[in-house]
C-alpha cells in the first residue's frame, strides 16, 4: 500500500499551544485521509462513508515528490517541525491514537527540519509494514 505525507506547519514553540492547534488544526486534516474503516475487511457495510474528496473537505496534502495528491486511504506519516523535549508527550499520543483509529492503515510520524533525513526515514517506513503508532526524531 502507498504512503501519504502530511506536512504539519506552522505550530507555536509552546508545547500546550502546538498541542491545541495541531489538535485543532491539523488532526482533522490527518484524519480526513485515514478515516476509520467501517465494515468488515475492505468493504464497507450499510453503504460505508463517501471519500473524503467527494465530501468537499479540500484537504491540503505535501509530499516531497510533488503532483497531484494521493488517494485517501492509503498509510500516512506525519512530518512535524523539530522541536523541544517537552512536546514529546503529545506528539507521540496524537500518533499512537491516530494510528490506532486508522488501523490496518498504518499512521507515522517524523519529526525534523532535515530534509534528507526525512525522506529517507519516510522511505525506510514505506518498506517496513510492521512498524505503525511511532514518532522518530531526524
Amino acid at each position: 500500500m502507498a504512503q501519504m505525507v502530511l506536512r504539519v506547519e506552522g505550530l507555536p514553540a509552546g508545547a500546550l499551544d502546538a498541542a491545541a492547534r495541531f489538535h485543532a488544526e491539523w488532526l482533522p486534516k490527518a484524519r480526513a485521509l485515514v478515516p476509520p474503516r467501517h465494515g468488515e475487511g475492505d468493504h464497507a457495510q450499510h453503504g460505508g462513508r463517501a471519500p473524503a474528496a467527494s465530501r468537499g473537505l479540500g484537504v491540503p496534502v505535501h509530499h516531497p515528490a510533488g503532483g497531484p495528491a494521493p488517494p485517501v486511504g492509503e498509510d500516512l506519516v506525519l512530518v512535524l517541525p523539530a522541536a523541544a523535549y517537552d512536546q514529546r508527550g503529545w506528539r507521540l499520543a496524537a500518533v499512537q491514537d491516530l494510528a490506532r483509529e486508522a488501523a490496518p492503515r498504518r499512521v507515522n510520524a517524523i519529526a525534523g527540519d532535515d530534509d534528507e533525513a526525512i525522506a529517507a526515514t519516510a522511505e525506510w517506513l514505506a518498506q517496513a509494514p510492521g512498524i505503525t503508532g511511532q514518532l522518530f526524531a531526524v
